[in-house]
């Protein structure tokens, strides 16, 4: 009764891509640059896996026998956004990219948008980071009713109003009908971004919601629920699925219950993939630009990291990954960074531990979850 435990690191990369300079991302690594910008990481369980040795990573402390398998990805899907990476991880590539919208939406979209919800206007309608925005448009939001509608570097419809003020059911349901009013310019999310307090005490609450499109093709979750095999998504995997291939899912309050939840599970559950995505490290500390934090999470996780080691069952594996790079020294944006991504691979279920080198995609993710089910995927 084989269980695979994928937990997505979101925005861990581990050094600039060949094309890196193409989407203005040269020299960006998130995990070098972090520890060096932060004073140095405690991660003894990443460690021991063989974090440091993964090519490319020089400021992790390297151990004299790793235990598990380890290497890094490159991405070959044309974008560095989170459905794109998920999806391509999942064997279902990209080869167009989402549309980006940097000078913002265009205003026939948002009357249209605007007319369907009642809405009395927006704001913004600009790039901008989540923060800032409602920091900016917070006060004129409360007492106009329209809400603050933003981007950035990714293809998204991102929409903050404020939980009491607008009204959380309020604020899903407009970002249900944006997403129809979207479809056809294909833009990869429409997400809700609801906030609490007062103005210069406004703070992002967790019941974000995101409402993307259904992967073009058909994904290793397809195959694992068509062949009887429960997945159970921790964090937004269903929203980034659109729930398809997906049996059982929990919305989860940042990292710590995501990985509560993820303990909870391997106390539990006798057969299945439980995928899991740990967002803070991507939306509280990379797009935050704050590498300090970003340490402190992932020596956090380490820790939580070494209890699941503890509810490993003979046949259970932790693949261990990420979506895109979120180098939270880089100032000139607040955006993704198009890095390659670590895979760690250990538990009972690993054969051998071994330098795994650098795979051309993030495809090998799906390719180790398929083979620890038994199904037939060439491991790349």
């Amino acid at each position: 009764m084989t269980r695979v435990f994928l937990i997505v690191l979101d925005g861990l990369g581990v050094g600039a891509a060949p094309d890196a300079e193409r989407f203005g991302d040269l020299g960006a690594h998130t995990l070098d640059n972090l520890v060096q910008a932060s004073g140095g990481l405690n991660c003894p369980r990443l460690e021991a896996l063989g974090l440091g040795h993964i090519e490319g990573v020089s400021r992790v402390r390297r151990v004299e026998r790793p235990e598990g398998a380890y290497g890094r990805l490159a991405e070959v899907s044309a974008g560095k956004d989170t459905p794109t990476g998920h999806w391509e991880m999942m064997g279902c590539p990209l080869d167009w990219a989402f549309p980006l919208f940097p000078d913002g939406f265009p205003d026939d979209v948002l009357e249209s948008w605007a007319k369907a919800c009642d809405l009395p206007g927006w704001l913004a309608n600009h790039a901008a980071s989540g923060t800032v925005v409602i920091e900016r448009y917070g006060p004129e939001h409360i007492a106009s009713g329209k809400p603050i509608v933003y981007t950035s570097g990714d293809s998204v419809f991102q929409v903050a109003a404020h939980a009491e003020h607008f009204g959380l059911e309020r604020l899903i349901a407009v970002c249900e009908e944006a997403r129809v009013q979207l479809d056809p310019l294909k833009i990869g999310r429409v997400i809700a971004r609801p906030f609490i307090g007062e103005p210069g005490a406004f703070e992002r609450t967790y019941d974000r919601r995101d409402f993307g499109i259904e992967p073009p093709g058909e994904t290793v979750l397809d195959r694992l629920v068509a062949q009887g095999v429960p997945v159970h998504g921790v964090g937004k995997i269903h929203d980034l699925f659109c729930g398809r291939g997906v049996t059982h899912s929990v919305h989860s309050e940042g990292n710590d219950d995501g990985m509560a939840h993820t303990l909870r599970l391997a106390a539990e559950l006798d057969h299945g993939l439980v995928f899991v995505n740990l967002v803070d490290f991507d939306s509280h500390y990379g797009h935050r630009r704050d590498p300090v934090g970003y340490r402190r999470a992932l020596e956090a996780f380490d820790v939580q990291l070494a209890e699941l080691e503890g509810l490993l069952r003979p046949d259970d594996l932790i693949v261990m990954t990420a979506d895109h790079g979120n180098d939270p020294t880089f100032t000139q944006t607040t955006d993704h960074t198009r890095e390659y991504v670590p895979l760690l691979v250990s538990g009972p279920g690993l054969d051998k531990p071994r330098d795994l080198g650098t795979g051309p995609s993030f495809a090998a993710v799906g390719e180790w979850v398929e083979r620890a089910f038994g199904t037939p995927a060439p491991l790349g």
